[in-house]
């Protein structure tokens, strides 16, 4: 079915709204939908098989009048899934399993009696909280990017039609010129999700301000940070908003041509994304005379492989263009020379999904959230060791703080708070004391880290820093390209310091050495991954300069994460028993039955096998 003009495009989001009218709470609707979370993770969980399992339950029960199933994109809520959410009543069902299809179907859709067990429990006062709206999780949270994730089924045109799909781009061709669609971006003060933090209409004015007969649009998919998946998580739950966006940047800066680059290792957001591709073209919301305007545009998917750099502008371009994926010294920007020499506009996929909405609501409406230099939202993976791992949208200028302890719901297991990483790899270790900063571009910046692409790794008091530190540059040294001798080897310099002292053989002259080293990287590498890789052990050093001195001058680990540095002591809980002795791979541990066993620490090598087998708990660290 082609769509031929704007006002067929508006008649079909109309006749398409009541697609959504039960997922609006309305304890009179009869009929109920069951939305299951098709996320990556619950995805792995078995989701995909407990929609296939509800149809056929409910096709065998003949109740398709009283209820029907779908798979929407990512909830959110990670450490809860698999999740279901049954609408009209909005009752949110967690860590849902296969087994407990049939008590649902029977008790909450028959019966009319919700699954209390299924219902989450707020860990502070221990009382059920059936509905979403109603978790402290999702309380302070303001979906713009996200707004279709966990509400629409991905793979359904017709279902993101029913929430004003695809208008933004028809109120772009039909009721904008280009320097006013640019100029409302630009107004709306939203800047680069990705990491730099540039403004976005600043970077589309500069492409289409070159003149070109050929242009490209690129969305960078390409995210590589360790516990990040914000992006995947949009591509996977509301693809459509990425082409649609991609399609009004085309119109705006004269490309005809957009290119996704995504990781090959996302594959259900491959999946969905190119069935979305499909479904669009369908429609004639991609190809040629879209909606009748005589404006053409269409998308091509190129697979990554994996590497971190790739996420640099030029490594990116390198890459779609089939050459090694290397950073280029700058200028020229993408924007004057970028694919196949031709002017080209990058944006991630988070930045790319606020512009529907902001060409929709208008550039007055995304000023109103955010603080002064920081407007809109931005969309967190928050991971490690936290209650509530999952995906979360916030405003800008909400603190560190509300994010650790109340979205997120403190540290596990009550543990003390050591630490949060922002910014992946190229941010830094922010404490206690940075907890009530403002999550902001300049804030973060002023504080010792950064934005970035939007990691969020929460850290506890058995987390060693140093050995933390040590991890990321160790990622970085991974995933340097080698192009440029600082990077390649001031990383690899900066990793054998680090493993010095995790071994026990550093000295405090070391100290010195990994300040001077990291700073010369910083300033000469040629692109963001050498000029921001040692920004962790910068920030380590500046909020946890204590630990690494411990490290070198007592040769102690408070975390007892660094192995060279343990002890292993058998006390007199033992009995004799042996187990740890027969487990031992290097045999260092010596005693008879029945006797108290002793480990020569001089053969030990602290693998913990011993401490695993022990059923008396009776081998220790020191």
């Amino acid at each position: 079915m082609i769509l031929n003009n704007y006002d067929e495009l508006k008649k079909i989001c109309e006749e398409k709204k009541p697609l959504l009218k039960l997922r609006v709470y309305n304890e009179e609707c009869v009929k109920r939908e069951l939305l299951i979370c098709g996320g990556t993770g619950c995805h792995a969980s078995e989701s995909e098989e407990m929609l296939h399992q509800f149809n056929e339950k409910i096709k065998s029960l003949g109740i398709e009048d009283k209820v029907s199933a779908k798979c929407t994109g990512c909830f959110g809520f990670c450490e809860q899934g698999p999740i279901v959410k049954v609408f009209p009543d909005d009752t949110f069902y967690v860590q849902v399993k296969l087994d407990d299809m049939d008590e649902i179907l029977q008790s909450h859709i028959i019966e009319g009696k919700v699954v209390e067990r299924l219902i989450y429990v707020d860990p502070d006062n221990k009382e059920l909280v059936p509905m979403q709206h109603d978790m402290g999780f999702y309380k302070k949270q303001v979906r713009v990017a996200l707004r279709n994730c966990g509400l629409i089924d991905p793979e359904n045109i017709e279902e993101f039609f029913a929430n004003e799909g695809y208008l933004a781009l028809g109120k772009c061709l039909f009721e904008l010129s280009e320097e006013e669609i640019i100029q409302i971006v630009k107004d709306s003060g939203l800047r680069g999700r990705g990491g730099a933090g540039f403004s976005a209409g600043l970077k589309w004015e500069f492409a289409a301000k070159e003149d070109s007969s050929e242009k490209y649009v690129i969305c960078n998919a390409d995210e590589g940070d360790p516990g990040a998946f914000m992006d995947r998580s949009i591509l996977e739950g509301d693809p459509h908003a990425i082409i649609e966006a991609m399609t009004i940047a085309g119109y705006a800066v004269g490309a005809n041509i957009g290119w996704v680059y995504v990781r090959a290792e996302y594959p259900l957001a491959i999946h969905r994304f190119e069935i979305a591709l499909k479904q669009a073209r369908e429609y004639g919301m991609l190809g040629s005379n879209i909606l009748g305007s005589g404006f053409n545009f269409d998308i091509k998917v190129k697979y990554g492989a994996g590497a971190f750099v790739c996420g640099e502008e030029t490594a990116l371009i390198a890459s779609v263009e089939g050459h090694r994926g290397e950073p280029l010294s700058k200028p020229p920007f993408p924007a004057q020379k970028g694919l196949f020499g031709k002017p080209t506009l990058i944006n991630n996929v988070e930045t790319l999904a606020n512009i529907p909405q902001i060409i929709l609501k208008g550039a007055e409406w995304h000023q109103t959230i955010g603080t002064e230099k920081s407007k809109g939202t931005k969309v967190f993976a928050l991971t490690g060791k936290i209650n509530n791992v999952g995906l979360i949208e916030v405003p800008m200028g909400i603190t560190l703080r509300e994010i650790i302890f109340e979205i997120g719901g403190g540290i596990k297991d009550d543990k003390k708070f050591l630490a949060v990483q922002t910014g992946g790899p190229s941010g830094g270790c922010l404490t206690d004391r940075e907890l009530d900063v403002p999550i902001d571009f300049e804030s973060l910046t002023a504080a010792g880290s950064m934005m970035g692409s939007g990691g969020m790794v929460v850290m506890d008091e058995d987390d060693c820093i140093v050995d933390i530190a040590k991890f990321y540059i160790e990622f970085c040294v991974e995933e340097s390209c080698g192009k440029c001798t600082p990077c390649r080897i001031g990383n690899l310099r900066l990793l054998e310091i680090l493993e010095k002292i995790t071994d026990g053989k550093g000295e405090m002259s070391d100290i010195d050495d990994l300040k001077e080293l990291a700073v010369t990287i910083k300033e000469t590498s040629l692109c963001g991954l050498g000029q921001t890789s040692p920004n962790p052990v910068l920030s380590t050093l500046d909020h946890f300069y204590d630990e690494f001195v411990e490290h070198i001058k007592d040769k102690k680990c408070r975390a007892g994460k660094c192995k060279a540095m343990l002890s292993y002591i058998i006390n007199d809980k033992c009995v004799g028993c042996t187990k740890c002795k027969k487990v031992c791979p290097v045999d260092c541990i010596e005693g008879n039955v029945k006797e108290l066993h002793v480990i020569d620490q001089e053969k030990c090598i602290k693998c913990g096998l011993c401490v695993d087998s022990c059923p008396f708990k009776a081998i220790v660290t020191e």
